[in-house]
């Protein structure tokens, strides 16, 4: 395992189109004046709540959006791009047999709190992580299960034997972090949003650990919900539910360039349409997820629509747990027969999507050619149905509303269309909907209520394990199905140090995945996040991974 992989190359090529679009972001005719400096005020556009401003508790980008302002990893991604770039480690570098990682940290960092980071914060954030104790806790910590597999004692789900072991803090400005097996995922994976790290003592004053359940619903302390304390280029102000505003304001002790505006509003707007409306009256500066019908009167309004590179998928999750009849591969496959994944590409997502048939995107070393393939075919799927004893099939189908994603630009108009190819067939159709952030994730990733669900996954870097391995490389109750032979085949991808070895390994995986049909992939989609036109310095990201420090007014 090398610091710098010959892997990476190919990220250049593969993201580099978006590293060339920074952008001009700007208020036009905005109604808070537009001087340049730390007295202006950004307004963006958010189309979700955050669930919480905890970095581990979060899996989803309406959370990270914040979240991504106030802290810092110890490593990054080089804007526009999925290249590994210092941040709060200045250098970091394995050992020959991949099971530890030495990290040099940058000096003279403090916390919004006025503490300092030095190694001992960065271990005691791997221990606290690694020694979380409680099912509820444990269960919101999604990215954490998914890089490092297990705790120090597994409560609930968590089932992995753990890949973290300890953390040696050898003086102020060196960590090191030890492992019990060497993890492909890394170095990139230490750059994951979720492991961004925390003021220990920020962290223990206000109970951070303190994750309770009641039913279906989680709870969670002080720290994530109020005190959230980072090293990053914004501090925390204030989140107003009633107004559904996430404010923040400038770090000025911040340790690299200081953000270029004095505050920072991430308004909340489900409604794409609102926002787009907002956006003209000045109220905004700028929104994500425009509709892909909106982007020629966006462009005529003197806005700018920035398209980023389709780095992502839209699966629809197939749930094993609660319907004898979907364990049936042959079910399974009909499913997928039964969707026009062609159409839909075409009529519910923005150009450039195409149809996909795995779970990579076609941009991701491990896409193959050589997967199991369901192309559109209603009358195969009726056949299927008919041989599995399921021409009576009934499908509780759960979708988000309140929310669009980067794979997902209108859940519902998306579900409607794949209710629809499903009912073609014969299939009866229980659509559920519910708000992404009032119920629904827990709902499907968490207790499993569904047969079926629309959910999708932006890239967090450029590694197929985090695509599939976050996928299928464990048991889960999103897809309640336990199968050895793709658990064993993505461990052993995720082994693999040399990047033909990793991509021999992760190919044969895709196989095998494509062969089981434990979901459908959908489709591979371009976002596009829209701005005014006179605030400077957005990088549009291909992982969704905007920096709000570096854009001004002007």
């Amino acid at each position: 395992m090398l610091p710098k992989r010959v892997a990476r190359l190919r990220r250049v090529a593969l993201i580099g189109l978006a590293g060339a679009l920074t952008v001009s972001m700007a208020a036009c005719g905005s109604k808070r004046g537009s001087g340049e400096g730390v007295n202006d005020t950004l307004v963006f556009g958010a189309a979700g709540a955050p669930k919480n401003f905890d970095p581990i508790f979060n899996d989803d980008g309406e959370s990270f959006r914040p979240i991504r302002q106030m802290y810092d990893t110890l490593v990054r991604y080089k804007a526009g791009t999925t290249e590994l770039e210092p941040d709060l480690a200045t250098a970091w570098t394995p050992s020959p047999d991949g099971k530890s990682w030495t990290f040099t940290l940058r000096q003279g960092v403090k916390f919004h709190d006025g503490t300092p980071f030095n190694a001992a914060a960065v271990c005691f954030n791997f221990d606290r992580w690694y020694n979380m104790k409680g099912a509820a806790a444990q269960s919101q910590m999604i990215y954490y299960g998914d890089v490092f597999e297990g705790f120090a004692k597994n409560e609930g789900d968590a089932t992995g034997s753990p890949v973290y072991k300890s953390c040696e803090a050898k003086d102020d400005t060196t960590a090191v972090i030890n492992l019990n097996k060497a993890k492909g995922a890394l170095p990139d994976a230490f750059g994951l949003t979720s492991l961004s790290i925390s003021s220990p003592d920020a962290l223990k004053k206000y109970d951070a650990d303190n994750v309770t359940q009641s039913g279906d619903s989680f709870s969670y302390p002080a720290y994530a919900t109020e005190h959230p304390t980072g090293t990053g280029p914004f501090k925390f102000d204030s989140f107003d539910k009633t107004n559904n505003t996430v404010t923040l304001v400038r770090n000025d002790d911040y340790w690299g360039d200081k953000a270029k505006v004095g505050k920072l509003i991430f308004k909340i707007i489900p409604d794409e349409n609102a926002r787009k409306q907002e956006l003209a009256a000045g109220t905004i500066d700028g929104y994500d997820f425009p509709s892909p019908a909106d982007y020629n009167s966006l462009k005529q309004a003197g806005d700018q629509v920035l398209i980023r590179p389709a780095f992502n998928i839209l699966y629809l999750a197939i749930n094993q747990k609660n319907n004898p009849k979907l364990t049936d591969v042959r079910v399974r496959q009909a499913i997928e027969y039964a969707i026009n994944k062609q159409q839909l590409a075409k009529n519910k997502l923005p150009e450039g999507a195409y149809a996909q048939d795995q779970f990579l995107p076609n941009n991701v070393a491990g896409h193959t050619n050589s997967v199991a393939k369901f192309d559109y075919d209603p009358g195969k799927a009726k056949q299927l149905l008919a041989d599995a004893g399921a021409t009576d099939l009934t499908l509780n189908f759960y979708v988000p509303t309140e929310v669009t994603r980067p794979y997902m630009p209108s859940p519902v108009d998306i579900g409607a269309a794949i209710t629809d190819d499903l009912k073609a067939v014969g299939i009866k159709v229980n659509v559920v909907q519910e708000p992404w952030n009032g119920g629904y994730k827990d709902d499907v990733q968490k207790t499993g209520k569904q047969d079926l669900h629309l959910l999708g996954w932006t890239g967090d870097y450029a590694d197929a394990g985090n695509f599939i391995g976050t996928f299928f490389g464990r048991q889960k109750s999103e897809f309640g199905f336990n199968n050895p032979q793709i658990f064993s085949a993505l461990s052993t991808a995720d082994a693999q140090v040399t990047p033909d070895a990793k991509k021999s390994a992760y190919e044969q995986a895709s196989v095998l995945i494509s062969q089981y049909v434990p979901a459908v992939p959908l489709t591979s989609s371009p976002p596009a996040i829209v701005v005014a036109k006179n605030v400077h310095g957005l990088v549009p990201s291909p992982l969704t991974d905007e920096r709000f420090a570096t854009v001004s007014k002007g």
